[in-house]
């Protein structure tokens, strides 16, 4: 791989321990894919939850947290996806000391960093988006599918040590859909049935993702009638990033690089139907209907302040079962927004809980259903009812209306 004077500085340990081993990591991952170079980017969005990063991963922050403020500070805007723990509410989720602690280790060590503490999975919607053609360094693959997609950003999946070691560097190795060439349509899909509600395009995104089954895939869909919202085309994302691990689809005449087939080579693909057939059969893996709920919960993404709105109308007036419990997802920010406009006390009213700065999966899902009894789960992300039939849960989707008439009845409604 080539290398710049100032990226060879870094690798002979001229700025620091920290950039040394950053640019080493990167070498290796930049081989891996033969990558020619390193492009710089604007910005780093890093997973590092305490369940995946562990006490040596603490440790290991902790030691570059030590060096000298110099040599320590990352070189670009660095932003962190939602944490493992709300340390303001987590014992009562079975949520152990042990768990906060290594929490508050890791935060107090990444603050030392100069990363910026945003907990958020929906960074695109709350904090800076990136813009057409920007090189950033993502790593939840809901983030990284919308910025590639809707936002036309470019970025690969960064595991955790990839994304720190960018935020260190203020670079990434050149792979992947940083290429123009990694970002034309290779799959080509043409809709039938017009989503309608956030699920619809969830289930939507899971069916195309698990059609497409590859990162290399690239899905251009067509038939798409009107522009989604921002969190109808997140949950199509997200999904589709779980089902296929896709990092990238094109709309045509939606999103950015696909105005039309052309601008993706999509013209010159196969068309294969999404059927009405193909959503049914997905959603009907999910069903439940008749059986008792333990939890429902509303995360995977995080919800912005519009779904939090929708959420809170739908709890007023009403009141949920004593066996079910209600849990809803959501980044600092909009929390604080939605406390300000009595959304947060509208769903305590309902008796559920809102969560600021995690997301449910991620914040030891085994141990909180194993505290609290949890089997059934019911949720209208199709995201996360993905994931969680990994970790004991026998997960249930539905509609917004359907999750929270289903938690005032205590069964799927």
């Amino acid at each position: 791989m080539r290398l710049s004077p100032e990226e060879q500085a870094m690798h002979r340990g001229e700025m620091g321990k920290a950039r040394q081993w950053a640019i080493e990591h990167q070498l290796q991952v930049g081989r891996m894919f033969d990558a020619e170079d390193l492009v710089p980017v604007s910005q780093v969005h890093m997973m590092a939850d305490p369940e995946s990063v562990g006490g040596a991963g603490v440790e290991f922050v902790e030691e570059f947290a030590e060096l000298p403020e110099t040599e320590r500070r990352v070189a670009v805007p660095m932003i962190t996806d939602p944490r493992g723990v709300d340390l303001t509410y987590y014992d009562p989720l079975g949520q152990t000391e042990d768990m906060a602690n290594l929490e508050r280790r890791f935060i107090a060590a990444c603050q030392k960093l100069g990363i910026i503490m945003t907990d958020t999975c929906i960074n695109y919607q709350t904090i800076m988006p990136p813009l057409l053609g920007d090189h950033v360094a993502y790593g939840d693959t809901g983030v990284v599918i919308y910025s590639n997609s809707v936002c036309g950003a470019r970025s690969n999946f960064e595991g955790g040590p990839s994304a720190l070691a960018a935020g260190l560097t203020g670079r990434t190795p050149r792979y992947g859909l940083h290429l123009d060439k990694h970002r034309r349509a290779t799959r080509r899909y043409v809709v039938r049935q017009q989503p309608k509600d956030l699920m619809d395009w969830g289930v939507l995104g899971a069916v195309i993702g698990r059609k497409a089954g590859s990162y290399w895939e690239v899905p251009v869909v067509e038939g798409i009638e009107r522009p989604p919202t921002s969190d109808e085309i997140k949950h199509m994302g997200a999904a589709m990033a779980s089902y296929g691990s896709t990092p990238l689809f094109h709309i045509a005449g939606i999103t950015p690089e696909c105005q039309q087939l052309s601008d993706v080579d999509g013209q010159k693909l196969a068309a294969e139907e999404i059927t009405p057939d193909d959503i049914a059969g997905l959603r009907q893996s999910f069903g439940a209907k008749g059986e008792k709920v333990d939890v429902v919960v509303f995360a995977a993404p995080q919800l912005s302040i519009v779904e939090m709105q929708m959420v809170a109308d739908l709890c007023r007036g009403r009141k949920l079962h004593a066996e079910t419990d209600f849990l809803v997802c959501t980044a600092p920010t909009v929390y604080q927004d939605a406390k300000r406009m009595g959304f947060n006390q509208a769903i305590e009213n309902f008796g559920g809980k809102v969560l600021q700065g995690t997301c449910f999966y991620q914040q030891y899902a085994r141990e909180i259903g194993e505290a609290n009894g949890w089997t059934r789960l019911l949720s209208n992300s199709a995201k996360i009812v993905n994931i969680l039939g990994g970790y004991g849960y026998q997960p249930a989707l539905a509609t917004m209306e359907d999750c929270i008439a289903s938690a005032e009845a205590g069964k799927v409604v």
